[in-house]
């Protein structure tokens, strides 16, 4: 049997010219890079076209990594600055604002049942509401804090790697996660029946209104479409009570989201890419 190759000897392998080793890259990065680009970008198809843009990034500049860390940190870190300086998703044109969004989930809450649509599928809806919801939080955030929050609270790194990736100080980080907490905890403490009890808001009395707003489409939903047969809600609720401080209850309802994964379309482009005869691995 044939030994696995690392991460870093594929680099190698690739920057020498072996189309192969690169699209193996590609496969072993693309989960971690796409779920980066939807925590910063809301839309799935955004997420895409972004997660194809970093992948061609990294493979056109395998010839600049020096092994001076992990081959994914170096993956991590040209991601990061490509999802800072992007154009703006289609969502960051809407103006969400925490404010916005408290008056949206006042006014969009129902006990009424959805009779139409089963269980099964109810659960499913209320997932890919708390999905957009809680998404839709962090682009009441700016970027840098954005990113500082799903590096540091979603991701769970520490600080100090969190700062490597995002380019900047340490001390930085610290005092741009402390202040998306700080935003992320209020809002969610007065608004999210899922960090509080006592709050009314809950996924799934946000079902008919979501429904008639046309903001989820039940034959075609944005987040949970790999099919979800399962809802997460209690195992989210245990894990939310298990935790001891908000801004832990809080990161427990971002860190409950379901693994994405990209469509087979991006790794199809990325292979046509490599293996056109016109590509350069070399930058």
């Amino acid at each position: 049997m044939r030994p696995v190759k690392t991460l870093e000897q594929l680099a190698a392998d690739a920057a020498a010219g072996d189309r192969d080793a690169a699209e193996g890259i590609a496969t072993a990065v693309q989960d971690d890079v796409y779920f980066l680009a939807l925590k910063m970008l809301w839309h799935p198809a955004d997420a895409e076209d972004a997660t194809q843009e970093i992948l061609v990034k990294v493979l056109t500049h395998l010839s600049t990594f020096r092994a001076e860390s992990a081959f994914r940190t170096w993956v991590f870190r040209i991601a990061c600055n490509h999802l800072l300086t992007v154009r703006k998703s289609r969502m960051e044109h809407e103006p969400l604002s925490f404010e916005w969004m408290a008056e949206d989930l006042a006014q969009g809450i129902s006990d009424e049942p959805v009779d139409t649509i089963s269980a099964a599928d109810q659960g499913i809806l209320a997932e890919e509401i708390k999905i957009g919801c809680t998404q839709a939080m962090l682009l009441c955030l700016d970027r840098d804090h954005r990113l500082a929050f799903v590096l540091g609270d979603v991701f769970g790194l520490a600080s100090q790697d969190a700062a490597e990736l995002a380019g900047i100080a340490r001390e930085a980080m610290r005092k741009r996660l402390q202040r998306a907490r700080e935003r992320i905890r209020g809002f969610m403490q007065q608004n999210c029946g899922l960090v509080d009890p006592q709050r009314r808001c809950r996924c799934e009395r946000r079902i008919p209104f979501a429904l008639n707003a046309k903001r989820i489409d039940p034959a075609r939903p944005l987040f949970t479409g790999n099919g979800l047969s399962v809802r997460s809600t209690p195992r989210l609720l245990t894990a939310v009570k298990e935790m001891e401080t908000l801004h832990d209850a809080a990161a427990a309802v971002f860190r409950s989201h379901p693994a994405p994964a990209p469509p087979d379309s991006v790794l199809r482009r990325i292979r046509r890419i490599i293996h056109s005869g016109s590509f350069q691995l070399l930058s």
